[in-house]
């Protein structure tokens, strides 16, 4: 079964934008799990722009289903996962300025900077997730640094769905099935939504979670969010 993690960053973005905790990231956090949410993300950029820091203890607290933290790991990225354990870590090449994540991992050239980051969070018993794109060989690369599972970027998927899907799939299914052959889980994220999620789960085998997060909070201003989450948990059946 894939798993579903809510990324709540765009409610703290909400929240931020008129200061106080209206809308309450934990509370949404929390309702996403009651709806039917197996996992919620967050990913804290060093100016806290939506996820702060504090939320991100807050969460951990609170949190029953998996835990995932996605981020460069950068000094300070690093000490706070570690503090916090959650049950996965996603590294992504984000530059702090990024408006959204929107590159994998050179894993070739980042070889022993990936491996000695994995490493120090294996060692807090964290799993350990790499966000990539489909080349082939840098995934071979990936499955030597000691890692977990790959996030595959999917951006390129969903930019060229309506044109091709089946073109638009194919990168994706070879790289999931050498990641897999070479001992790797995989998840998947970006630009994911209820258009394209459930052709991208009927073709990629071996699709152990993806996390949503724009996409799915957009939809919830129309559909609420209860109904929400259900429609993209039905996505992923």
């Amino acid at each position: 079964m894939t798993k579903l993690s809510v990324n709540v960053n765009k409610i703290a973005t909400l929240r931020n934008a008129r200061g106080g905790n209206v809308p309450n990231v934990l509370k949404v956090a929390l309702d996403c799990e009651r709806f039917g949410a197996q996992g919620i993300t967050v990913h804290p950029r060093p100016d806290e722009r939506h996820i702060r820091y504090a939320d991100v203890y807050d969460l951990k607290a609170n949190v029953t289903t998996e835990f995932n933290i996605e981020g460069n790991p950068i000094p300070q990225f690093i000490k706070l996962v570690k503090e916090v354990c959650p049950t996965q870590v996603t590294l992504v090449p984000d530059a702090p300025d990024a408006l959204t994540s929107n590159a994998g991992w050179d894993c070739i050239n980042n070889h022993q900077f990936l491996t000695e980051v994995a490493e120090e969070f294996h060692q807090k018993g964290i799993r350990v997730s790499v966000f990539v794109g489909t080349d082939l060989d840098n995934i071979r690369a990936a499955a030597t640094l000691g890692i977990d599972r790959i996030e595959l970027y999917t951006e390129p998927y969903a930019a060229n769905y309506a044109k091709d899907r089946e073109a638009a799939i194919a990168p994706f299914v070879e790289a999931a099935k050498l990641a897999h052959s070479l001992g790797l889980e995989i998840n998947a994220g970006h630009d994911l939504n209820t258009d394209n999620l459930a052709y991208f789960h009927q073709n990629i085998p071996f699709l152990a979670e993806v996390s949503i997060g724009h996409a799915l909070i957009s939809d919830a201003l129309y559909w609420g969010l209860e109904q929400t989450v259900k429609r993209y948990r039905d996505c992923l059946v």
